[in-house]
């Protein structure tokens, strides 16, 4: 998943459930940073736009502030490879009926890719798959974390779990809310179908009559997988590169010591270097867009942005929580709570691996941070 709702303003990231995505594009537009939308009109639920040559572009809807997710399909023979397939949802189910007998023209679905393990983008795919016969397509960690997740019963919450979200400076009633919530993850996802075809980084993947280059990104999800189609610069992105909001990069307390916001950077970092700027972009929320360095440079600037005023934020010692106005420029109600945790613990992981930060557990097992002084500071 990716953000949702509310303004974004200059220089504040939008948190994952936050954004101010629009719809109904139908020429080319600009909007001032960069990001040019030279797509067709939005499709509507159980419709199908064709978006770029041989690829159809869907919408489905999600019941979050966020309320949307794109898929596509692409052209394969006498049917279709599906990417992504949106949440679990009556609405959802109802949409890919319509769009299989409608403007996919009854034509079998040969596959369905997944590029990552998130219930907007995983959550239909074991119904598509029965439905059709399909073989599920995925990379080896997002397929297995999928599984692993499905498989977490409600009501079973780690004691981990209560000691991470402790040391973040959490209340015992927000524990208390997040023991009684845990398990929820196969609420929004049909049951996943019991074996795969593992895709790498790499890997050349023909579809109908089109190469499509698997380029896996890192941070949002542990192995993202994105298709690159380099002969006309077409760029499934999912949700590795989106045009208005940053996708969340968190922390959990399954590893609280991970630095996924170090593999969001260098992922970014990595594919600067490889796509060129005439890419055309076709994400998992928002609209098909180029000038894809521009944004690749914002997603990095943002984030390092947030870095400094964290830093600045621990001159005086700090919880996890104190520090949310620094990593999204606002207060952060309990609604979206745990992911604005996991960002938050992201950056300080980030400033704590590179020795700019320190921390110390005190005996209510609260994490305090401080800022390591720069000579110029010391006295």
């Amino acid at each position: 998943m990716a953000g949702r709702g509310g303004v974004i303003r200059p220089r504040v990231r939008p948190l994952l459930l936050e954004t101010d995505l629009a719809d109904g594009a139908t020429q080319t537009t600009k909007d001032g940073r960069g990001l040019t939308y030279p797509g067709p009109a939005v499709p509507a639920p159980g419709e199908a736009v064709e978006v770029a040559r041989g690829v159809l572009w869907l919408r489905f809807a999600l019941p979050f502030q966020l309320d949307h997710v794109n898929a596509y399909a692409l052209a394969d023979g006498d049917g279709w490879t599906v990417v992504d397939t949106g949440l679990r949802t009556r609405e959802a189910t109802a949409a890919w009926e319509a769009a299989l007998e409608g403007p996919l023209g009854g034509r079998p679905v040969r596959r369905v890719i997944c590029t990552h393990m998130h219930p907007d983008h995983i959550g239909l795919a074991g119904w598509l798959c029965e439905r059709s016969g399909a073989p599920l397509w995925m990379s080896r960690l997002e397929y297995v974390t999928a599984r692993m997740l499905m498989a977490e019963e409600a009501g079973d919450a780690p004691a981990d779990g209560e000691v991470f979200y402790r040391a973040a400076g959490w209340s015992e009633a927000q524990i208390a809310r997040w023991r009684d919530d845990y398990g929820g993850f196969g609420k929004g996802v049909a049951p996943m179908p019991r074996s795969y075809r593992r895709l790498s980084e790499g890997e050349v993947v023909r579809i109908g009559e089109d190469d499509w280059t698997v380029v896996v990104g890192s941070g949002h999800s542990p192995e993202h997988v994105c298709l690159w189609r380099r002969s006309d610069g077409v760029f499934l992105s999912g949700d590795q590169i989106l045009p208005r909001i940053s996708s969340n990069v968190s922390v959990w307390s399954t590893e609280p010591e991970a630095d996924p916001l170090g593999d969001w950077m260098a992922s970014l970092d990595r594919l600067a270097g490889l796509l060129p700027a005439e890419t055309y972009v076709l994400p998992a929320h928002g609209e098909p867009f180029t000038g894809v360095q521009a944004r690749l440079e914002a997603l990095k600037r943002g984030h390092e942005v947030a870095l400094k005023r964290l830093e600045r934020t621990l001159r005086q010692p700090s919880r996890v929580i104190d520090g949310f106005p620094a990593v999204f420029g606002r207060a952060v109600g309990d609604g979206v709570l745990g992911m604005a945790t996991g960002e938050a613990q992201a950056h300080l992981n980030y400033l704590e691996r590179r020795g700019r930060i320190t921390r110390t557990r005190d005996t209510d097992g609260v994490d305090w941070w401080s800022a390591v002084a720069t000579e110029e500071e010391t006295p």
